[in-house]
């Protein structure tokens, strides 16, 4: 999936806690080219790292509503020169245009699926 991002490439992760959220930000992150660990960001709620492309990786689980996000100036990161993976991104309000929809379906202890819309497979 890494690949077919771009520049002010927007992914949306939707998922309960202990889906995989970030673990499968780290994989897009290993696609990107970046070989810094990446952790959750819940408590600092953006972290950068460097790569083919910067990739901003964005918690909102501890933010209220769009009100929020925008008081924190996230949309200037938002279709940015990189890569924004929004942990939570039913929280940001209004969705970006262009935006990748990843849902992750938890089927038991280890399984997952995961439902893509708005990225040609």
């Amino acid at each position: 999936m890494a690949e077919k991002l771009r520049a002010g490439s927007v992914v949306l992760l939707e998922a309960g806690l202990g889906a995989g959220k970030t673990t499968f930000t780290k994989g897009i992150a290993r696609g990107l080219g970046i070989g810094e660990t990446v952790t959750s960001p819940t408590y600092t709620i953006v972290s950068e790292y460097l790569g083919r492309l910067p990739l901003h990786h964005v918690d909102l689980y501890r933010i209220s509503g769009p009100q929020e996000t925008e008081e924190l100036g996230l949309r200037e990161i938002l279709g940015g020169p990189g890569v924004t993976v929004v942990e939570w991104g039913d929280r940001l309000g209004e969705e970006p245009e262009g935006a990748v929809r990843v849902r992750i379906e938890i089927l038991g202890d280890q399984d997952r699926a995961f439902h893509f819309a708005g990225i040609d497979p």
